[in-house]
Protein backbone atom coordinates (compact mmCIF):
# COMPACT_ATOMS: atom_id res chain seq x y z
CA UNK A 1 0.00 0.00 0.00
CA UNK A 2 2.86 2.33 -0.79
CA UNK A 3 2.12 6.03 -1.12
CA UNK A 4 5.62 6.84 -2.29
CA UNK A 5 5.69 9.89 -4.53
CA UNK A 6 2.32 11.12 -3.30
CA UNK A 7 1.63 14.20 -1.21
CA UNK A 8 -0.94 14.14 1.58
CA UNK A 9 -2.49 17.22 3.14
CA UNK A 10 -4.16 16.49 6.47
CA UNK A 11 -6.07 19.30 8.17
CA UNK A 12 -6.20 19.47 11.93
CA UNK A 13 -3.12 17.28 12.13
CA UNK A 14 -1.03 18.75 14.92
CA UNK A 15 -2.61 16.31 17.37
CA UNK A 16 -5.15 13.51 17.71
CA UNK A 17 -6.59 11.69 14.71
CA UNK A 18 -5.00 14.01 12.15
CA UNK A 19 -1.49 13.52 13.47
CA UNK A 20 -2.02 9.77 13.57
CA UNK A 21 -3.11 9.80 9.92
CA UNK A 22 -0.11 11.97 8.98
CA UNK A 23 2.29 9.52 10.60
CA UNK A 24 0.63 6.49 9.01
CA UNK A 25 0.77 8.04 5.54
CA UNK A 26 4.36 9.17 6.03
CA UNK A 27 5.19 5.59 7.01
CA UNK A 28 3.94 4.56 3.56
CA UNK A 29 6.21 7.10 1.87
CA UNK A 30 3.89 10.07 1.35
CA UNK A 31 5.18 13.60 1.69
CA UNK A 32 3.06 15.44 4.24
CA UNK A 33 1.63 18.86 4.92
CA UNK A 34 0.29 19.15 8.44
CA UNK A 35 -2.04 21.90 9.57
CA UNK A 36 -3.46 23.09 12.84
CA UNK A 37 -2.94 25.19 15.91
CA UNK A 38 -0.89 24.58 19.04
CA UNK A 39 2.49 25.23 20.60
CA UNK A 40 4.93 26.26 17.88
CA UNK A 41 7.84 24.23 19.27
CA UNK A 42 5.71 21.11 19.64
CA UNK A 43 4.40 21.45 16.09
CA UNK A 44 7.91 21.90 14.71
CA UNK A 45 9.02 18.81 16.62
CA UNK A 46 6.24 16.79 14.99
CA UNK A 47 7.03 18.16 11.52
CA UNK A 48 10.74 17.44 11.88
CA UNK A 49 9.93 14.03 13.32
CA UNK A 50 7.96 13.08 10.21
CA UNK A 51 11.00 13.82 8.07
CA UNK A 52 13.46 12.11 10.39
CA UNK A 53 11.40 9.02 11.20
CA UNK A 54 10.02 8.29 7.74
CA UNK A 55 12.44 9.90 5.29
CA UNK A 56 9.78 12.07 3.65
CA UNK A 57 9.35 15.80 3.18
CA UNK A 58 7.02 17.52 5.61
CA UNK A 59 5.66 21.06 5.68
CA UNK A 60 3.47 22.89 8.17
CA UNK A 61 0.70 25.40 7.49
CA UNK A 62 -0.96 27.32 10.28
CA UNK A 63 -3.90 28.23 8.04
CA UNK A 64 -7.10 29.20 9.82
CA UNK A 65 -9.60 27.03 7.97
CA UNK A 66 -12.46 29.43 8.62
CA UNK A 67 -10.71 31.84 6.23
CA UNK A 68 -10.84 30.82 2.54
CA UNK A 69 -7.81 32.92 1.60
CA UNK A 70 -5.67 31.04 4.12
CA UNK A 71 -6.95 27.71 2.82
CA UNK A 72 -5.95 28.79 -0.69
CA UNK A 73 -2.44 29.64 0.52
CA UNK A 74 -2.19 26.23 2.22
CA UNK A 75 -3.17 24.39 -0.96
CA UNK A 76 -0.65 26.46 -2.91
CA UNK A 77 2.08 25.57 -0.40
CA UNK A 78 1.59 21.93 -1.34
CA UNK A 79 2.85 22.71 -4.83
CA UNK A 80 6.37 22.60 -3.38
CA UNK A 81 5.70 18.89 -2.75
CA UNK A 82 4.10 18.28 -6.14
CA UNK A 83 0.54 19.27 -5.28
CA UNK A 84 -2.18 17.57 -3.27
CA UNK A 85 -2.73 13.91 -4.12
CA UNK A 86 -4.40 12.83 -0.88
CA UNK A 87 -6.62 15.30 0.96
CA UNK A 88 -7.77 14.40 4.46
CA UNK A 89 -10.32 16.81 5.89
CA UNK A 90 -10.04 16.20 9.60
CA UNK A 91 -10.13 19.56 11.40
CA UNK A 92 -13.11 20.01 13.67
CA UNK A 93 -14.48 21.58 16.81
CA UNK A 94 -17.40 20.74 19.07
CA UNK A 95 -19.81 22.45 21.43
CA UNK A 96 -22.45 20.74 23.54
CA UNK A 97 -25.57 22.60 24.67
CA UNK A 98 -29.38 22.42 24.41
CA UNK A 99 -30.55 24.11 21.23
CA UNK A 100 -32.33 26.90 23.08
CA UNK A 101 -29.06 27.78 24.80
CA UNK A 102 -26.77 27.11 21.83
CA UNK A 103 -24.68 30.24 21.12
CA UNK A 104 -25.19 31.32 17.49
CA UNK A 105 -21.49 32.13 17.18
CA UNK A 106 -20.67 28.52 18.15
CA UNK A 107 -23.07 27.25 15.48
CA UNK A 108 -21.40 29.44 12.87
CA UNK A 109 -17.89 28.38 13.91
CA UNK A 110 -18.72 24.65 13.87
CA UNK A 111 -20.37 24.82 10.44
CA UNK A 112 -17.46 26.89 9.10
CA UNK A 113 -14.73 24.52 10.26
CA UNK A 114 -16.45 21.13 10.20
CA UNK A 115 -18.22 21.58 6.87
CA UNK A 116 -17.44 24.70 4.85
CA UNK A 117 -13.66 24.31 5.16
CA UNK A 118 -13.89 20.93 3.43
CA UNK A 119 -15.76 22.54 0.54
CA UNK A 120 -12.91 24.99 0.11
CA UNK A 121 -10.09 22.42 0.33
CA UNK A 122 -11.83 20.22 -2.23
CA UNK A 123 -12.78 23.14 -4.45
CA UNK A 124 -9.16 24.25 -4.59
CA UNK A 125 -7.53 20.85 -5.14
CA UNK A 126 -10.07 18.94 -7.25
CA UNK A 127 -9.13 20.23 -10.71
CA UNK A 128 -5.48 19.25 -10.25
CA UNK A 129 -6.47 15.77 -9.08
CA UNK A 130 -8.69 15.34 -12.13
CA UNK A 131 -5.85 16.50 -14.39
CA UNK A 132 -3.56 13.84 -12.84
CA UNK A 133 -6.30 11.21 -13.18
CA UNK A 134 -5.61 10.28 -9.56
CA UNK A 135 -6.75 11.63 -6.24
CA UNK A 136 -8.03 10.56 -2.85
CA UNK A 137 -10.30 12.69 -0.70
CA UNK A 138 -10.98 11.36 2.77
CA UNK A 139 -13.38 13.25 4.98
CA UNK A 140 -13.17 12.40 8.65
CA UNK A 141 -16.85 12.57 9.48
CA UNK A 142 -18.28 10.84 12.55
CA UNK A 143 -20.89 8.36 13.64
CA UNK A 144 -22.83 11.60 13.94
CA UNK A 145 -22.88 11.76 10.14
CA UNK A 146 -25.26 8.79 10.37
CA UNK A 147 -27.08 9.18 13.70
CA UNK A 148 -27.86 12.05 16.03
CA UNK A 149 -27.29 12.75 19.70
CA UNK A 150 -28.98 15.43 21.80
CA UNK A 151 -27.27 18.74 22.55
CA UNK A 152 -25.02 18.55 19.47
CA UNK A 153 -27.19 20.31 16.89
CA UNK A 154 -24.36 22.08 15.06
CA UNK A 155 -21.94 19.15 15.03
CA UNK A 156 -24.55 16.63 13.86
CA UNK A 157 -25.75 19.04 11.17
CA UNK A 158 -22.20 19.64 9.95
CA UNK A 159 -21.34 15.94 9.83
CA UNK A 160 -24.57 15.01 8.05
CA UNK A 161 -23.76 17.75 5.56
CA UNK A 162 -20.21 16.46 5.16
CA UNK A 163 -21.52 13.02 4.22
CA UNK A 164 -23.80 14.54 1.58
CA UNK A 165 -20.86 16.53 0.25
CA UNK A 166 -18.73 13.37 0.19
CA UNK A 167 -21.27 11.52 -1.94
CA UNK A 168 -21.58 14.40 -4.37
CA UNK A 169 -17.82 14.73 -4.87
CA UNK A 170 -17.53 10.96 -5.29
CA UNK A 171 -19.86 11.17 -8.27
CA UNK A 172 -18.04 14.15 -9.74
CA UNK A 173 -14.66 12.41 -9.53
CA UNK A 174 -15.71 8.90 -10.46
CA UNK A 175 -14.64 9.04 -14.10
CA UNK A 176 -11.43 10.90 -13.33
CA UNK A 177 -9.63 8.52 -10.97
CA UNK A 178 -10.59 10.59 -7.93
CA UNK A 179 -12.40 8.97 -5.01
CA UNK A 180 -14.08 10.62 -2.04
CA UNK A 181 -15.09 8.74 1.09
CA UNK A 182 -16.10 9.51 4.65
CA UNK A 183 -14.61 7.74 7.65
CA UNK A 184 -17.21 7.77 10.41
CA UNK A 185 -15.54 7.08 13.75
CA UNK A 186 -17.23 6.54 17.04
CA UNK A 187 -15.67 8.04 20.13
CA UNK A 188 -11.90 8.31 20.06
CA UNK A 189 -9.98 9.46 23.14
CA UNK A 190 -8.65 12.71 21.68
CA UNK A 191 -8.46 16.30 22.95
CA UNK A 192 -11.76 17.02 21.13
CA UNK A 193 -13.57 14.38 23.20
CA UNK A 194 -11.91 15.50 26.42
CA UNK A 195 -13.00 19.08 25.84
CA UNK A 196 -16.67 18.17 25.41
CA UNK A 197 -16.90 16.14 28.63
CA UNK A 198 -17.33 19.19 30.93
CA UNK A 199 -20.11 20.61 28.72
CA UNK A 200 -21.87 17.25 28.69
CA UNK A 201 -21.51 17.03 32.47
CA UNK A 202 -23.27 20.38 32.74
CA UNK A 203 -25.96 19.64 30.14
CA UNK A 204 -26.85 16.26 31.67
CA UNK A 205 -26.01 16.98 35.31
CA UNK A 206 -23.54 14.08 35.46
CA UNK A 207 -20.08 13.39 36.84
CA UNK A 208 -17.11 12.92 34.51
CA UNK A 209 -17.15 9.15 35.10
CA UNK A 210 -20.87 8.98 34.35
CA UNK A 211 -20.42 10.89 31.09
CA UNK A 212 -17.67 8.53 29.90
CA UNK A 213 -19.55 5.38 30.93
CA UNK A 214 -23.20 6.29 30.35
CA UNK A 215 -22.97 8.77 27.47
CA UNK A 216 -19.78 8.26 25.48
CA UNK A 217 -19.02 4.55 25.69
CA UNK A 218 -22.68 3.62 26.15
CA UNK A 219 -23.05 4.27 22.43
CA UNK A 220 -20.35 1.76 21.50
CA UNK A 221 -21.22 -1.92 22.06
CA UNK A 222 -17.54 -2.75 22.52
CA UNK A 223 -17.42 -0.33 25.49
CA UNK A 224 -14.01 0.73 24.21
CA UNK A 225 -12.73 3.88 22.55
CA UNK A 226 -11.84 3.61 18.85
CA UNK A 227 -8.09 4.15 18.50
CA UNK A 228 -6.32 6.72 16.39
CA UNK A 229 -4.33 3.86 14.87
CA UNK A 230 -7.53 2.15 13.71
CA UNK A 231 -8.64 5.25 11.85
CA UNK A 232 -5.19 5.93 10.40
CA UNK A 233 -4.95 2.40 9.00
CA UNK A 234 -8.32 2.78 7.29
CA UNK A 235 -7.29 6.14 5.83
CA UNK A 236 -4.10 4.61 4.43
CA UNK A 237 -6.11 1.80 2.82
CA UNK A 238 -8.50 4.26 1.19
CA UNK A 239 -5.56 6.29 -0.11
CA UNK A 240 -3.89 3.24 -1.62
CA UNK A 241 -4.57 1.63 -4.97
CA UNK A 242 -6.31 -1.17 -3.08
CA UNK A 243 -9.05 1.30 -2.15
CA UNK A 244 -9.69 2.62 -5.64
CA UNK A 245 -13.15 1.04 -5.98
CA UNK A 246 -14.43 2.41 -2.69
CA UNK A 247 -16.15 5.68 -3.53
CA UNK A 248 -18.85 7.73 -1.88
CA UNK A 249 -18.95 5.41 1.11
CA UNK A 250 -19.58 6.21 4.77
CA UNK A 251 -17.21 3.81 6.49
CA UNK A 252 -18.23 3.21 10.08
CA UNK A 253 -15.48 2.52 12.57
CA UNK A 254 -17.44 2.78 15.78
CA UNK A 255 -17.39 -0.50 17.67
CA UNK A 256 -20.92 -1.25 16.41
CA UNK A 257 -22.58 2.04 17.45
CA UNK A 258 -24.50 2.45 14.19
CA UNK A 259 -25.24 -1.26 13.73
CA UNK A 260 -28.54 -1.02 15.57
Amino acid sequence: MSLSGKTALITGSTSGIGLGVAKAMAAQGANILINGFGDADAIEAERAGLEKDYGVKALYSGADLTKPAEIEAMIKACEALGGVDVLVNNAGIQHVAPVEDFPPEKWDAIIALNLTASFHTVRLSFAAMKAKKWGRIINIASAHALVASPFKSAYVSAKHGLLGFTRTIALEGAEHGVTCNAICPGYVHTPLVDKQIPDTMKARNMTREQVIRDVILAAQPTKEFVTVEDIAALAVFLASDAGKSINGAPLSIDGGWTAA
